[in-house]
């Protein structure tokens, strides 16, 4: 399938289902990388799926791209850029439209994969437009509240999937943050999985054969 000019850049691997419309799986790397980075997943993953993997909208120097920036101060420490992140969950919002709409996908079935600050973003946009996204897969995460819309909470999200995953040694976003997830998710009535694996900042092996097999049983 030819490469559709849309307003985020790429990769797409399509389905391999020739009648009717096929699932998605939109993939949301992590700071400072780039679309090719969880594309390397697709090979492995079910074949009905078409695999649309994501470039971040804000280049960075000298190489990667960001989904927003990540600000380092004497006084503040570090912080997120909050309004930019909000900018890039209603890109990524308009871009699912975009793609489902071009390449002929069945936007009942949408799952996210995120990780790191594509986790981050994947919670935004799921939680925020939940009437679009039916799985997620958050890996090396944790849902930043000032991301999402101001009602959030009034949505409804008891459809929703959601797959978490970290590492129990990631020396970049504290386990901790990330264990606050499920409680989350339990006070908004959304079905989860949380598990937590020996590893950094990463993704284990054991922790890709799980999250592949709770995908295959969600689509």
């Amino acid at each position: 399938m030819t490469t559709a000019t849309l307003s985020l850049e790429h990769l797409i691997r399509p389905s391999n289902i020739t009648n009717g419309k096929a699932p998605v799986l939109f993939m949301f790397h992590g700071y400072g990388s780039n679309e090719e980075d969880l594309f390397s997943f697709a090979p492995e993953l079910p074949k009905e799926l078409c695999i649309i993997s994501v470039r971040a909208p804000y280049p960075m120097q000298p190489f990667g791209n960001m989904w927003y920036a990540i600000n380092f101060e004497a006084d503040r420490g570090k912080w997120n850029d909050d309004a930019q992140a909000k900018l890039s969950r209603d890109k990524i919002k308009v871009f699912i439209e975009e793609a489902c709409s071009t390449y002929g996908l069945d936007e009942t079935n949408v799952s996210l994969l995120g990780f790191s600050q594509g986790t981050i973003l994947s919670y935004a946009v799921a939680l925020t437009y939940p009437q679009m996204v039916k799985n997620v897969i958050a890996l090396s995460g944790y849902i930043s509240i000032p991301m999402l819309s101001e009602n959030y909470q009034e949505n409804d999200h008891k459809h929703l999937n959601i797959y978490a995953s970290h590492g129990s040694v990631d020396q970049v976003i504290p386990v901790s943050w990330a264990q606050k997830v499920p409680e989350t998710l339990t006070e908004l009535g959304i079905e989860h999985v949380y598990e937590e694996f020996p590893v950094g900042h990463g993704v284990a092996p054991q922790n890709f054969y799980s999250f592949k097999k709770w995908l295959e049983d969600k689509i």
